[in-house]
């Protein structure tokens, strides 16, 4: 007793406890080296085949659509110009409203228009009386020179008079007829449907004839977009034309505005230019458009697509289903046993959102879309999941339940 204290107190270890150290250490590695047995099948086996997205390839009759840029154009523009000189009286619409034809927009003074009709119909009355005159003095003469108590000089100068006053009263007329055209030119009026423009005067400033600016007005409804083409593309549209598969004009056209997506509106082509620009190579063309709902406006960005060819068949696939090797362009499809197999395409244009295989695939091929990154070499095991063409990537498989604790 006396000697086990005295070792507990001097603090060497016991030995009952060096023991139970031993015993805890062993346990433990045996615990390690059983978790390292089961976890070691795994590391040392294949990983599995990845997961990916297959659709098979889509055959149908499809049309072509060539894609151009253009611009928004009204069909009528007009700009208003004081017709007589003046300062501005009235400003009698608002800025940037719809109008019809007829309707007033600008008054320029008129009192001193006003004034000169009053004194033109003035200069009428008084031609009309001195022509009133002279042929009552015409009459007589006709009388007396019968009656041979005038002489045949005397009659010649009335007859002349009488004359005389017949143009004399034309031309006040005319000048009656100018003074009520200037008054009507102080009220100017919209000559077409459409939206006016801001005013470019304010009530007070002076118009000067046929050269001060009032306004603008464009028409709203229908609206041209016009485009320029290449001459190959003009040349191929010509001989497509010449054999019967597609119409010489009033060809279907496709638009899109700049925050569109797609080509949501609808019209048809109405004019072709009749020369090819030398400078450039292209030839303008013109579609019209329906505007009722007023989504395009002068000067506006347009994306045009024009048909381009007839009816055909065509094999479509997705274009996230197409990887490139240097100058080829290939795809993975689904071969025996679920393998990759390597395919090397000739691809066409975009149609509906899809790609146009012109050679290298079958109708019956189905197209690795999704996951063909983790396709790292030609016969690799995939695990395919069936989509159609052009969907979207399914939603990835929820994780399995976890591992059950040690």
């Amino acid at each position: 007793m006396s000697t086990s204290h005295f070792n507990v107190r001097s603090g060497r270890p016991a030995v009952g406890l060096s023991v139970l150290a031993l015993a805890a250490s062993l346990v433990i590695a045996l615990a390690a080296v059983g978790c390292g047995s089961q976890a070691a099948p795994h590391e040392g086996g294949a990983p599995p085949p990845p997961e990916v997205s297959v659709a098979q390839v889509l055959s149908k009759q499809v049309r072509q659509w060539d894609e151009f840029t253009g611009r928004v154009s009204a069909v009528e523009s007009v700009e208003l110009r004081a017709r007589v000189s003046g300062y501005v009286d009235r400003i009698a619409y608002k800025e940037g409203q719809e109008v019809k034809k007829g309707d007033l927009l600008f008054v320029i003074d008129q009192r001193r228009y006003r004034a000169e009709l009053n004194r033109a119909q003035a200069q009428l009355e008084q031609a009309r009386a001195e022509a009133r005159l002279a042929q009552t003095q015409d009459k007589r003469a006709q009388t007396l020179v019968e009656a041979k108590a005038i002489s045949r000089e005397e009659f010649e100068t009335r007859r002349a008079a009488s004359t005389g006053g017949d143009a004399a009263v034309r031309a006040a007329e005319a000048a009656v007829a100018s003074a009520q055209l200037d008054l009507t030119f102080t009220e100017v009026r919209s000559p077409i449907n459409g939206r006016a423009g801001r005013a470019m005067v304010t009530v007070g400033n002076l118009a000067s004839a046929d050269q001060t600016i009032l306004t603008s007005v464009v028409s709203q409804n229908p609206m041209y977009v016009y485009f320029e083409s290449d001459e190959q593309t003009y040349l191929r549209y010509n001989e497509l034309a010449r054999k019967g598969e597609r119409e010489g004009d009033k060809n279907p056209v496709r638009i899109g505005l700049a925050s569109e997506t797609g080509y949501p509106h609808k019209g048809t082509v109405d004019f072709t230019d009749n020369q090819v620009d030398p400078t450039t190579g292209t030839i303008r063309a013109r579609a019209v458009v329906d505007n009722a709902d007023r989504a395009f406006t002068q000067g506006l960005f347009a994306r045009v697509q024009l048909e381009g060819s007839g009816e055909f068949k065509a094999m479509l696939i997705d274009d996230k289903a197409v990887l490139t090797d240097q100058d080829r362009k290939y795809v993975y499809v689904l071969g025996d046993k679920n393998a990759a197999v390597r395919k090397d395409v000739v691809l066409g244009r975009m149609i509906d959102g899809l790609r146009v295989v012109n050679s290298g695939l079958a109708p019956t091929d189905k197209v690795i879309v999704h996951g063909v990154q983790k396709v790292f070499f030609p016969g690799m095991p995939v695990n395919p999941k069936t989509i159609a063409m052009g969907a979207p990537a399914p939603a990835p498989a929820a994780p399995g339940a976890a591992a059950g604790a040690l």
